[in-house]
């Protein structure tokens, strides 16, 4: 593998950067309520449909379960309703303080742009939750921290489809080697791994039980992890 040295932290979003899967879970089930559905979905329910990436995935990966015979195209403008609505929800629970971002993430984002790493985001969700996430945190003007930021608007193929990651890679101008990722999925280390990219994962509640035989390294957050380590960690993948 060619060598070189970490210019670039790369952060998926939901599970990593912040707790989020029960806030989308209840936005999921406010959502199904307000527009009239009898659906709710569980926590174990939920657990289960996270292997899909995406929220509009998820809503037709549950319909299908209902129904097998079902014409996906045919409620795919129905889909796209629960997914507007639930989005909604989800902002309104996030600007309401009910999300925060995981132990160790902010110190971490502060020491890499200090060090003068660019930073990326390469996720699954869409535009309208990364802002409400981070604007608390990082401020208005949260934008200016990433220098490449990929998400559902602009890689519809989702992870584990390493499409997302590509295009990150493609912004920042870097080549894998160079750039190091942080997820808390199997999904997600998929999609990163089949871009190249040494990938230290971060679990939570939701994953624990995935595979994660590929990673870098596996912790439970990220509060005892320093750019050095994130160095040396990488500097022996790559060995």
């Amino acid at each position: 593998m060619a060598s070189g040295a970490l210019q670039a932290l790369i952060f998926d979003v939901d599970g990593t950067l912040a707790e989020t899967e029960s806030v989308h879970l209840e936005a999921f089930n406010r959502a199904f309520a307000e527009l009239g559905m009898d659906w709710v979905w569980t926590d174990e329910m939920y657990l289960h449909l996270l292997d899909v990436s995406g929220g509009k995935e998820r809503i037709l990966r549950y319909w299908q379960q209902l129904d097998p015979a079902l014409d996906a195209q045919a409620v795919q403008a129905q889909i796209d309703l629960i997914h507007a609505c639930k989005t909604t929800i989800y902002e309104n629970l996030v600007n309401s303080g009910r999300v925060s971002l995981r132990p160790g993430v902010l110190a971490l984002i502060h020491e890499a742009r200090q060090a003068g790493l660019k930073l990326a985001i390469a996720t699954t969700t869409t535009p309208v939750n990364i802002a409400a996430l981070l604007r608390g945190p990082l401020g208005e003007n949260w934008r200016e921290h990433f220098a490449a930021i990929g998400d559902a608007a602009t890689a519809p193929l989702k992870k584990p489809h390493p499409q997302v990651y590509l295009q990150v890679l493609a912004e920042l101008d870097l080549p894998a080697c160079q750039c190091l990722v942080i997820e808390d999925s199997s999904n997600g280390l998929r999609a990163a791994t089949a871009a190249g990219l040494a990938t230290l994962i971060t679990t939570n509640r939701y994953t624990l039980h995935h595979d994660f035989g590929d990673a870098l390294r596996v912790v439970p957050d990220l509060r005892q992890v320093t750019l050095a380590q994130l160095r040396d960690w990488q500097n022996s993948w790559r060995a």
